[in-house]
């Protein structure tokens, strides 16, 4: 009885040898980082990946999210100094504060 990581390397020779591989729209090129991905501290990208994977939203990941479109936001405005800059940059400064501290707050009660 071959191991579950042999029965994985036979599918993939299986796949490659039939060209099925390389006829996958995404053949050669390199996978797509969730968003957020590199915002996220590097300890909790495993759980927060099984909690994804098992459909719930950790509220930092929601906050990753938010910070990430008020950004992009704030990126595409003309005037930096417009009031909405200036609304939009206070909501940034925030959501930065609270995430810091919920994730500071993750890594001393050591539940990363």
């Amino acid at each position: 009885m071959a191991t579950f990581e042999e029965q994985i390397a036979h599918s993939l020779r299986e796949s490659q040898r039939s060209g099925e591989l390389q006829n996958a729209p995404s053949w050669g090129k390199p996978l797509a980082a969730d968003a957020g991905f590199d915002d996220t501290p590097p300890e909790l990208r495993l759980p927060f990946k099984i909690l994804k994977q098992a459909g719930y939203v950790p509220h930092e990941v929601l906050l990753m999210h938010e910070i990430a479109a008020l950004r992009a936001q704030l990126s595409g405005l003309a005037d930096d100094s417009a009031p909405a800059a200036v609304a939009l940059r206070r909501r940034l400064t925030d959501l930065s504060a609270t995430l810091a501290m919920r994730l500071e707050r993750l890594r001393a009660t050591g539940s990363m």
